[in-house]
């Protein structure tokens, strides 16, 4: 079979968080620049090879000061840290979808984890380009990487979760 090389599209994808505040609301995020090499056999995503990193400066969540905080050695540590990165050990088909499994790594810690993929299909653009869509979610712990800070609240509890949920939209053009 042939290999295929896909590309993130990205002004049709976005690599976005939540997390919760004060144990209440969420604040949700994304990065702003990132990169992936993704190659499948012909057009089956199963056994694809993808690794992903996100530039930790690139980080928004619409409040400069958070950002600036979340840059800091409290956090990512962007300046000793600049990327996170994602390689796949396994794109496997679960029905209709799939599960990815990988090592992701933030700061100087890796560690495995797994999550569901929603395969929305290939299909051709106006202008004859194949794309195809992908939705991966999950949940982390963002102490099993050490982003650790947080701050206790006066009526109880922290005012950063520790769990991050994640929601990544992928539109992937065919080279």
């Amino acid at each position: 079979m042939a290999t295929t090389k896909w590309a993130i599209d990205p002004t049709h994808s976005e690599i976005g968080f939540k997390v919760k505040h004060m144990m209440f609301t969420n604040v949700s995020g994304k990065f702003g620049t990132y990169d992936a090499t993704i190659a499948t056999e012909d057009d089956n995503f199963e056994n694809a090879a993808i690794e992903f990193s996100a530039d930790i400066d690139s980080i928004s969540t619409n409040n400069t000061d958070r950002d600036n905080h979340l840059k800091s050695g409290d956090f990512f540590d962007a300046e000793n840290h600049p990327k996170l990165t994602f390689k796949a050990s396994s794109f496997t088909k679960d029905g209709d979808d799939y599960e990815l499994t990988g090592d992701l790594s933030i700061k100087d810690v890796t560690k495995s984890v797994k999550f569901p993929v929603e395969f929305s299909g290939l299909m051709k653009d106006p202008w004859g380009n194949t794309k195809a869509g992908l939705n991966i979610y999950g949940k982390i712990n963002r102490k099993d990487w050490g982003l650790n800070w947080n701050s206790a609240l006066e009526t109880g509890g922290v005012l950063v979760g520790e769990e991050v949920k994640l929601n990544i939209e992928l539109q992937l053009i065919k080279l």
